[in-house]
């Protein structure tokens, strides 16, 4: 038994076809709206990629930019097809096409349903690649006279000032590093060798940070150097003076940023799939109907169009055996040492 029959009178058919064109042609928009987020998710990912370790989180925008593509291929022609069988004569052209079509195009709807998810599940990747790529500038944040590197001071004291943070997770990763080169530090004064001697790697550290890490919105100037230090300064608790410094690591604001772009894109992404999976229904209607018209031998005749012919248990049942007849007739006789084809 079909699933989902509906009975088409000829009017009903030529409205179909028509609605079907121009939703198709919309559907080339759509497919141009897409390959444009992947376009931008791509730009947005490379604007920051020293910030990130060698992690793959370019597939999504590549696999919006080609899904889009596809997308504006395949409804161009779907709206081709569509314009010709308001007229059945010339659905004679399309017939034998049109089956590879939906199936083509079945699959695509797919893709575009994987890539809606991956959207939304790329959080993981993305946090490790950003976790380790900043940890990695933080590192080499000193060496301004360095090939390769001599880029990344700049780069993370517009990241901290952009983004409002401070750090890989907070300000006392600076603790943690020595993050001004040694070539600005006087080795003859006693308290940078001292130290130098303190710390075990033999690191000049300090409880400061860059001025980058500076809150603008303060009302008291910014405390860079011996924050942990009360007595260093007048009137000053650390532990109470939040609004001094940045206190978001500037990986969880990259994580923010690029979760809302991933997933604004993703519902985009999620709402374009369910507009092709109503077109794709459509054209299906139209196919099955057409052919029925065919059948009968009068284009002006009722037909009844349907997603399946068979019931869903029946159609599966149909394509596995299918599946396990291409693979028999593929099977190699051991014995013998002869291909069965």
């Amino acid at each position: 038994m079909a699933v989902l029959r509906v009975k088409f009178t000829k009017t009903k058919r030529d409205k179909l076809a028509q609605v079907l064109w121009i939703l198709n042609w919309i559907s080339v928009v759509t497919g141009i709206i897409l390959f444009s987020l992947g376009l931008f998710l791509k730009v947005e990912i490379n604007k920051r990629g020293e910030l990130m370790a060698e992690r793959d989180v370019q597939y999504v925008p590549n696999m919006l930019i080609a899904v889009g593509l596809i997308a504006c291929a395949i409804n161009f022609l779907g709206g081709k097809i569509c314009y010709d069988c308001v007229d059945t004569t010339k659905f004679l052209r399309w017939k034998l096409i049109m089956l590879p079509y939906i199936m083509c195009t079945f699959f695509f709807t797919f893709c575009v349903l994987v890539g809606a998810l991956m959207c939304y599940t790329t959080h993981g990747e993305l946090e490790e690649s950003l976790n380790l790529g900043l940890t990695q500038a933080v590192r080499f944040y000193k060496d301004t006279d360095m090939p390769g590197r001599c880029f990344l001071k700049r780069t993370v004291d517009m990241l901290q000032i952009e983004f409002r943070c401070c750090g890989n997770n907070g300000y006392k990763d600076w603790f943690q590093i020595q993050w001004v080169s040694n070539r600005y530090l006087d080795m003859s004064q006693k308290e940078v060798l001292d130290r130098f001697r303190s710390n075990v790697e033999g690191k000049y550290l300090m409880d400061a940070v860059p001025f980058s890490c500076c809150n603008v919105n303060s009302p008291r100037p910014c405390i860079q150097q011996q924050i942990t230090n009360n007595s260093a300064h007048f009137n000053y608790e650390h532990q109470t003076e939040e609004q001094n410094l940045w206190m978001k690591g500037c990986r969880h604001a990259l994580l923010e940023y690029y979760t809302h772009i991933m997933q604004s894109i993703g519902l985009t992404v999620l709402i374009t799939w369910l507009f092709e999976l109503s077109v794709l229904t459509g054209v299906r209607y139209l196919q099955t109907s057409l052919e029925n018209v065919l059948r009968q031998g009068d284009p002006n005749s009722e037909s009844e169009g349907w997603l399946l012919e068979n019931s869903f248990m029946e159609t599966a049942r149909t394509n596995l055996n299918i599946i396990k007849s291409l693979g028999k007739s593929n099977q190699i006789d051991t014995s013998t040492g002869t291909v069965h084809l």
